[in-house]
């Protein structure tokens, strides 16, 4: 069995060259404390309908739905997060995944609720 690296300059180059079916779980955002006593997980992955709050970089304190989820430049995009261009238009500012903190979490998708409960004896 292979033994991962420690070392820093590996550890980037596993992130960048990574494929994308693993990406979706380096992809997991940190939990707002409620959530995390509700579910009684630590992290889940981010997808777009969840609201997030941005907790660093010029948006901070922003609070908004993912728009747009870009795994292979592990960042998203948030509704009330945009930036004006010099001709006027307004873009999307990319967020890392690590910047943020899920508050309230998009469960119409059955698998996902399933995948959110796998493991944990949880009141409903």
């Amino acid at each position: 069995m292979a033994r991962q690296s420690t070392k820093p300059r590996k550890q980037r180059k596993m992130l960048y060259t990574a494929p994308l079916h693993r990406l979706a779980k380096l992809m997991s955002v940190h939990l707002s404390p409620e959530l995390r006593e509700k579910y009684k997980r630590r992290s889940f992955p981010v997808r777009v309908g969840d609201k997030v709050k941005i907790l660093r970089g010029d948006f901070k304190g922003v609070e908004g739905k993912v728009i747009e989820v870009d795994r292979e430049r592990q960042v998203v995009y948030v509704e009330n997060a945009t930036l004006k261009k010099a001709d006027g238009t307004t873009v999307n500012r990319p967020i890392h995944v690590s910047d943020i903190v899920i508050t309230e979490l998009s469960l119409d998708d059955p698998y996902r609720k399933e995948a959110l409960m796998r493991g944990k004896e949880v009141e409903a």
